[in-house]
Parts: C-alpha cells; structure tokens; sequence
C-alpha cells in the first residue's frame, strides 16, 4: 500500500510498504478522504513539537478488518478515527484539561492518515475515538470533524456568546470553520489576513467586516468599527507572533484572546504586560479535541448548521501529496483533500 511518511531528517517519503497488522481490539480502516492540515506542514517544516511526527489526523473511510475485541465494528462500516483520545481519569482530564492527559498523544493513526489502509490502536477505539458515519455525510465532510471539533473547543474555552464580536486573525480552513461556527452561535464576526481571496470567501460566508492587513493598521480599524471598544473575543488561527500582537491590541478591556494557531518554535513576544494586567485581558491557548467535541462536529455537518464542503478547493492523490504540500505553503487554495 502506498502511505506518506517523515524520515529520519523530517524529510516526506510516499513509500509502498505492507499494510498494518491488526492486534486485538484493533480495526483497519480504507482511507477515502483525509484533510491536509496547517499542523502537518508545521511537522514537515520542524515547527511542531507538540506531539509525534505522524502525518495526517483529518481521515474518514471504511473498516476493512476488525477484531474480537472491537465488534462493535463491522467490515463496510463508515467512520471517522480520532487520532488521539484521553483517559477521562488522570488529573487532567477531571479538571477539564482532556487534551493535556499523558495519554491523550500517545497514539495515533498506524502509520499515518495520508495511508490506503492505516490501524485504528485499540486505545482510540476503547475511548470512544471512532464514530460511525450517517449515510447522508460524505466521507469527504467527515475528514473535517477533527478540525471543526478543534473550533469548537477553542471556542468554547473562551466562552462566545450570541452577543460577542470576535475577531478571526487569519481566514485559513480553521479561520472560516471558525466563521461558520460563530454564524451558528449569532455573534458578529470580523476578520483579518494578508490573503484577498481568502478574506473574499470569508466574505461571502458571512463575515461582518474583512480586513486586509496590506491596507493598514487592523487594531486602528476594529476600534473604529466597535465604536472604540475593540472586540469581545480576539481568535488566532495563525502561527504568526504578528498575530498575537493585533489580537492585544484589537481586544476590549475585560476581553478574551484565544491562541488557537500553534506559534513558530521560539515566537518571543515583545509586548508590555502591564497593559495586560490594567486592561484585565484573559489570554487562553486551546489544543486540540475530546469525543465530547467530535460527536457535536458530526451532528453540525450532519444537520447542515456548518458547510465544510464549501471550503474544499483542491483535491490531490497519495502520489501527488508533494503538490499537495506545495499549494498549501503557498496559500494557493483553502482545504486541501487528499484521496487514494
């Protein structure tokens, strides 16, 4: 089978290689679809060290294969597979803090979702990590419930009401599922990127205001446009320091700023705090995604409340992931799929 892999020196390799055996309470799963994300190019540049270099977290297809003790699956079964499940009993995960369990990165998908057939560890399975997929959702909208479930999380974490204005710094995937998610919740959503024809589907999907950071000072911009206030909730979807320091100085005092993009390696801010502090400015980080968020990312799609299909500009096969790679470094589409 044909499967994309990092080496040794962080280099992409699509190799043919035998497909993985499965151990008990294990399912093998045929890949369909598989979403290329920010975080694998992060893996594949050296920029993310948060968990194993693994590729591809964004996949849905069909179990192939199952075991004694996951016959809760069937051979022809549709599903999504979390990568990373915790184990709702450590400290962390009684206080909340799920993504941050010892256990919670310790597995993933064998060898990788960008795979024809990868493993499903029997952990995920036990944790309540696969879902199984209704007809009317199309494996290529189920390759976003990872994604969407992030979103869901960050936003939860930083509280967003129906009453809010958020600011979305970066209109990326994550920035517009980000969008459609605060159109579902009512609040008014502005939104900020260096890209014109990503802020123009922001646009048409429902943004209040787009700003393109070329045309000027964006905190400057917000303020005037909340009568000086500046937003409720500032959300970073980019891994650009430059976008922590908009989001200080966009925010409302008493507001909220989300870091949802992963920082470079090494972001240093230079910035003073004690503006923080008398502004009494909430600075939260949200990682990743429990079973409690990926079940309401399926019923979301499942329900029309979100439209991932719509960000789907490129499709690209296993053997061509490298021009896949390439698009999206260069911010050339949106969402990126990768197939068989």
């Amino acid at each position: 089978m044909k499967t994309v892999l990092m080496n040794d020196v962080d280099e992409i390799e699509i190799k043919e290689m035998m497909m993985p055996k499965v151990k008990n309470g294990d399912i093998l799963v045929e890949m369909k679809a598989c979403g290329l994300c920010g975080t694998d190019l992060e893996k594949m540049h050296g920029q993310y060290t948060a968990a194993k270099p693994v590729l591809g977290h964004e996949a849905a297809g069909i179990v192939v294969e199952t075991s004694e003790k996951a016959k809760q699956f069937a051979i022809g079964d549709r599903v999504f597979p979390h990568h990373h499940t915790p184990c709702n009993n450590c400290k962390f995960c009684k206080k909340g803090n799920e993504t941050m369990c010892t256990q919670y990165r310790s597995s993933n998908l064998d060898p990788s979702g960008f795979s024809e057939y990868f493993r499903v560890p029997a952990w995920n399975i036990k944790q309540g990590g696969v879902l199984k997929l209704p007809k009317q959702v199309s494996f290529e909208e189920a390759s976003f419930i990872e994604p969407i479930a992030c979103c869901i999380r960050g936003l939860s974490r930083s509280k967003v009401s129906a009453d809010d204005t958020v600011l979305i710094i970066g209109a990326g995937p994550v920035g517009l599922i980000h969008l459609q998610l605060l159109n579902d919740i009512g609040s008014s959503t502005l939104i900020s990127d260096i890209n014109k024809k990503r802020l123009n589907i922001a646009k048409i999907q429902g943004a209040k205001k787009i700003y393109d950071i070329a045309d000027g000072d964006i905190p400057t911009r917000v303020r005037v446009d909340t009568d000086g206030l500046g937003v409720d909730v500032a959300l970073i979807a980019t891994g650009n320091p430059k976008g922590i320091i908009q989001a200080l100085k966009s925010v409302r005092k008493g507001g909220t700023i989300c870091l949802f993009g992963v920082p470079v390696i090494g972001s240093i801010l230079n910035y003073d705090f004690s503006d923080i502090f008398n502004s009494e400015i909430s600075i939260i980080s949200s990682y990743g995604a429990t079973e409690t968020e990926t079940k309401k990312a399926l019923e979301l799609i499942e329900t029309h409340k979100v439209d991932p299909a719509s960000l789907i500009t490129d499709r690209f096969t296993i053997d061509k992931f490298e021009e896949a790679v390439s698009k999206a470094t260069k911010g050339g589409g949106m969402k990126i799929i990768i197939t068989p």
